[in-house]
């Protein structure tokens, strides 16, 4: 409500919508689009990926040791981020990590050829690394739900594995894994720490472009724009969580 209210309160206390226009500014834009790119891309990949290393755990017998290591791990994984997650990629890949010392004193390679990681796609690997255990944690149950009764079916019927998952699982799957990269997504969009630990100059995604509005008296030329652009956020989430919402509530037919 607090977001809501400044969103479109004047300077004097009065109704305004001139924070609200000022996102269409040239700066406001960018940076949303800077973090839709950045959500979709590590939203994707962590998907993918998590998708599959999801089924390679189920493949596991349920009490063996890798399968319960592998969940355990991501668990711990899903929940690492923040400025200790930034560090440890700048200790392996920043200017004077490990790795970069090491390829330097290998084959040569210069440290200006990691400068990418100081940008959007150092920010898509780093925001993948927590969104794959994620991504393992939402959508293992949903691979659980697959009854073997409708394999066995499928095959008496003449299906080969392939026709299975292309015309029985992932059908069933997709709403699922929709839900789940909406997941991925609403919780990259959302990140803070991690960006703002990585990239330390200029504001290239919403999240630090609101913490340079929060630290700076004027931005745009207007005070308290911060307001609008969390109202922004939220919107963006609130439609994103609507989706996932639905999705899971089309899943859950198939999953009783």
């Amino acid at each position: 409500m607090t977001v809501l209210v400044g969103a479109f309160s004047g300077e004097e206390g009065g109704f305004t919508l001139d924070r609200v226009r000022a996102l269409g500014e040239e700066t406001p834009l960018r940076a949303l689009r800077e973090s839709v790119l950045l959500s979709l891309l590590s939203a994707a990949i962590g998907a993918v990926l998590g998708a599959v290393l999801a089924q390679l755990v189920l493949s596991a017998p349920p009490t063996s040791v890798v399968r319960r290591v592998v969940t355990s791990l991501c668990g711990v994984l899903a929940q690492f981020g923040g400025v200790t997650l930034a560090f440890a990629w700048l200790a392996t890949l920043g200017f004077g990590g490990l790795l970069t010392e090491l390829l330097a004193r290998t084959i040569g390679t210069s440290e200006a050829g990691f400068a990418w990681l100081y940008e959007l796609p150092g920010l898509v690997l780093v925001y993948t690394y927590f969104q794959i255990p994620l991504m393992v944690i939402v959508f293992l149950p949903a691979l659980e739900g697959l009854r073997p009764q409708w394999r066995e079916a499928a095959v008496n019927l003449g299906a080969t594995p392939w026709q299975y998952w292309t015309r029985v699982a992932i059908p069933l799957l997709r709403p699922a894994f929709l839900g789940s990269a909406l997941l991925l997504f609403a919780n990259a969009f959302a990140a803070y720490a991690t960006a703002a630990a990585l990239v330390s100059q200029g504001a290239p995604i919403t999240p630090l472009l609101i913490r340079s509005a929060l630290t700076s008296e004027v931005v745009l030329g207007q005070q308290d724009f911060g307001f609008a652009l969390a109202l922004e956020m939220v919107v963006v989430v609130a439609v994103v969580m609507a989706l996932y919402a639905w999705l899971l509530k089309r899943t859950s037919r198939w999953l009783r």
